[in-house]
């Protein structure tokens, strides 16, 4: 091995190198190393937010942003420290392939109605009021609920409530910038119009986990919002038997009617970790970024313990040991790019295997706080 990479070192080799480089062409024997790697070498680092913070930035900016312009861009993005210097997607990337921000919305204002080439999701973290309009509906928005937006679909924002609102955003912005495809587009008057009477796509499922016939064929998105209550009921359904050891209660947000996940490019969970919960550590090839709607506890990244509590978001890359411990009932919402990695064909799993599945800390993350 010394003797090749002698070879690659020496004087003629990297002459030529230098030689070629004039043709705007490049020496496959240099890329190797940092192209074909192993295993995952992600770019992205495990890191935590704290509610304080993010919701103390949230109120400042609401006295910069008037309401003039506050509903149409008051949200603040969780860049990933690992990746803020890979410009320019890595500005706003909380994963290599997701995006993240929390958004605030005051009584009164509007964001206006548009679309783009980037699926889009929402986890509604505090206040009621506010609503949506995708493709015409209106979704008016409570605590706990998710809601989605694929590609495509013109969505805006309005409230005529009289509290805040503050929700989650996703989006897979780097994966589409990445290859290349974005678009956007403004609807052509500020905000879309009724179409349909409000939460049409919720009633249509009323029922829960029976879908018209119509819907027999596949849509993009035939539930445009997925309550709180269900989504609970559904937990407390599974709850009644042995938690899954690596994920406690968890349920996964579909299509109802294609029965793939409910964006199709951004996987969302709803998952409850009983009291004194400890899972067991595992990895794998996708990413997730969390927020924690109820209860507290900590979550072991690669060996650094990251203490979380209600309202915090934190970040898995891919390929990151980690595991969950429960102070109290938690219950954590997460988006991954799980369809991504396995459109690719290359989401892995992997066990850890020692100390009974349990990794040994050896740091605790201390949050940046105002």
């Amino acid at each position: 091995m010394a003797e090749k990479n002698d070879f690659f070192q020496s004087k003629v080799v990297q002459e030529f190198n230098q030689e070629i480089e004039k043709y705007h062409l490049g020496p496959l024997w240099n890329a190797i190393p940092d192209l074909m790697h192993k295993q995952p070498a992600p770019q992205a680092v495990p890191y935590l937010w704290k509610w304080k913070t993010l919701y103390t930035k949230l109120m400042e900016a609401r006295e910069i942003f008037t309401p003039e312009r506050g509903g149409e861009r008051r949200a603040i993005y969780l860049q990933n420290p690992g990746l803020k210097h890979r410009k320019p997607w890595g500005w706003a990337s909380t994963t290599q392939t997701l995006y993240a921000a929390v958004q605030l919305i005051l009584p009164g204002e509007i964001a206006p109605s548009h679309r783009h080439t980037q699926s889009a999701l929402r986890f509604i973290t505090t206040g009621s009021g506010a609503y949506s309009i995708v493709q015409g509906e209106r979704i008016f928005m409570e605590e706990g609920d998710f809601l989605i937006t694929p590609k495509g679909l013109w969505h805006g924002h309005a409230h005529p409530g009289d509290e805040p609102m503050i929700w989650m955003d996703c989006l897979d912005i780097p994966t589409i910038y990445a290859i290349g495809g974005t678009f956007f587009e403004n609807y052509p008057e500020k905000i879309e119009q009724p179409k349909v009477p409000d939460n049409y796509t919720a009633w249509r499922y009323a029922g829960g986990m029976v879908r018209p016939i119509s819907d027999r064929h596949p849509k993009v998105a035939p539930l445009g919002s997925y309550k709180w209550a269900k989504t609970l009921a559904a937990i407390e359904g599974l709850s009644r038997f042995e938690p899954d050891p690596y994920d406690g209660y968890a349920v996964e947000f579909i299509n109802p009617s294609n029965g793939k996940t409910a964006n199709p490019t951004i996987a969302a969970w709803m998952q409850k970790l009983p009291k004194g919960f400890h899972s067991k550590a595992h990895r794998h090839t996708s990413s997730t970024i969390y927020q924690v709607f109820k209860g507290s506890g900590y979550s072991v990244i690669n060996g650094i313990r990251f203490d979380w509590s209600q309202g915090d978001c934190f970040v898995v890359p891919n390929w990151a040991w980690h595991e969950h411990v429960a102070a109290e009932d938690s219950f954590l919402f997460s988006a991954s790019d799980l369809p991504i990695m396995e459109r690719f064909e290359v989401q892995r799993e992997e066990s850890y295997e020692q100390n009974q599945g349990h990794q040994e800390i050896t740091d605790e993350f201390t949050p940046l706080l105002p």
